[in-house]
């Protein structure tokens, strides 16, 4: 029951795009095409999950025990710097179109706040080594959600015929701002189960 509470909570109710408001960088470069908001889900997705499990272990097991949790961020970004340089050549070998489509963004998941967000997160609230992977790929996944839908619209959104001074980024600024609204929405419905 509660690994199901968390991960509802990592995707609907706290959303890290959509409720605090992390990794906005890609949620905005990246969504101009469904197909690469897909491509950058999936990266997103696996480096957070990874990345959470990997980083409660070294939180736990090296850091904790070795008097030095205040390197905790600084250890924390070279694992997710070491995870994005392998997912980045397998996206290259894999599907070099991708790989293009990406660009500077792939490299950009190391400094991509939700998922350093996620692994700090993941010790603040005290989770274990499960419930942390458990909020990692749940983080992941409303990640995937917000930038997967935002592209259907944005996508929509160059079709409609939008007035000369709102074209572009600003429509896109307020549909963000209104799936932000929709989302918040999500936290009075569940606020009597968390």
């Amino acid at each position: 029951m509660r690994l199901g509470l968390i991960i509802i909570s990592a995707i609907f109710i706290n959303n890290f795009i959509l409720s605090q408001f992390l990794g906005i960088c890609p949620f905005l470069g990246v969504s101009k095409k469904l197909d690469t908001a897909v491509g950058m889900s999936v990266a997103v997705t696996f480096v957070m999950g990874l990345a959470s499990v990997i980083c409660w272990m070294i939180q736990y097991y090296i850091l904790i025990p070795f008097g030095i949790g205040y390197l905790q961020t600084i250890a924390f970004i070279l694992v997710i710097a070491g995870l994005v340089q392998f997912v980045e050549m397998v996206i290259k070998k894999t599907s070099p179109t991708l790989y293009q489509a990406l660009g500077i963004y792939l490299p950009l998941i190391t400094t991509n706040c939700a998922v350093l967000g996620v692994a700090i997160l993941n010790i603040n609230k005290s989770y274990n080594l499960i419930e942390s992977l458990v909020n990692g790929v749940g983080g992941g996944l409303g990640f995937a959600l917000a930038i997967v839908l935002f592209a259907g619209v944005r996508e929509r959104l160059d079709l409609a015929p939008i007035p000369k001074a709102l074209d572009g980024f600003p429509i896109a600024m307020i549909a963000a701002s209104l799936f932000s609204i929709a989302f918040l929405g999500f936290s009075g419905l569940f606020s009597g189960l968390l």
